[in-house]
């Protein structure tokens, strides 16, 4: 039987760049755009809210859709998973309070560490990003700003 892993995504844009999260999950580096999983009983604006104030310990509002998987892919930590990731635009409701570091993994390589930090557009490239949705988004968003 085949499972559906539902995954909502957010899109910071602002003059420093694309807001990305760099994570150490399962023994693995990886570069993501910020969010996660949708749980039972939330709609897709619902969920990016509640990890927006997970991730970044501050609420962020969600403004436009962006691009929802339109090719199958399974998850790489469950082949039997099948994805589906929905990213929005999303700006916060106050100046950002957490920190975005300079330095990609500016964390100890513990499970679950996480840290922020900016891509300028100019600089943004598929390379960017661990995940193959990831890559795409990237490319869409070149393609639609520069």
């Amino acid at each position: 039987m085949r499972t559906y892993n539902i995954r909502i995504y957010g899109i910071y844009l602002h003059q420093q760049g694309v807001l990305v999260s760099d994570e150490f999950r399962m023994g693995m580096l990886m570069t993501k755009f910020p969010g996660g999983g949708l749980e039972a009983g939330e709609g897709t604006i619902d969920a990016l809210k509640r990890e927006c104030i997970e991730e970044f310990g501050q609420a962020f509002e969600v403004r436009e859709h962006f691009y929802t998987t339109d090719f199958y892919i399974h998850s790489a930590f469950n082949a039997a998973h099948q994805l589906l990731s929905i990213y929005y635009f999303i700006e916060p409701k106050q100046e950002i309070q957490f920190k975005v570091s300079d330095t990609a993994f500016d964390f100890e390589r513990v499970d679950g560490a996480q840290s922020f930090r900016w891509i300028k557009l100019s600089d943004l490239s598929e390379e960017s990003f661990t995940f193959p949705i990831d890559k795409l988004v990237a490319k869409l968003l070149l393609e639609r700003y520069l």
